[in-house]
């Protein structure tokens, strides 16, 4: 049985994926800055999206995309703040969050919520 950190790399892979898929540019993966860590960091058009993704085996408690904590949001806002002035980023930003549901052996369900906080 995969670890929690597994199948959280593995539910990071398939999102890139997805992403790639769909003409985004991924240019970061696991971005960190203090507490906060920004999943995924992509460039679509001349927008640029920090994507965080959720994954859950079930659905019984919420859909993947209702774990993202209002704490969390604002980590992942003050991450992505940090990640534009390094990078000097002045266009327009979007937060994003790809929610997959991965039920025993079934193909997983990806859901892209474009422009999920903030």
């Amino acid at each position: 049985m995969a670890t929690k950190k597994e199948l959280g790399q593995r539910a990071e892979s398939l999102a890139t994926e997805f992403l790639q898929r769909k003409s985004y540019q991924i240019v970061e993966r696991n971005w960190r800055f203090s507490r906060a860590e920004i999943d995924i960091i992509a460039k679509k058009d001349e927008v640029l999206i920090f994507v965080e993704v959720k994954m859950r085996s079930y659905d019984y408690y919420g859909n993947p995309e209702d774990f993202v904590s209002e704490k969390q949001q604002a980590l992942i806002q003050e991450a992505a703040t940090q990640y534009m002035e390094e990078v000097g980023h002045d266009w327009e930003i979007r937060f994003d969050v790809i929610a997959i549901l991965w039920e025993d052996d079934r193909e997983a369900k990806i859901r892209h919520i474009k422009d999920a906080f903030f």
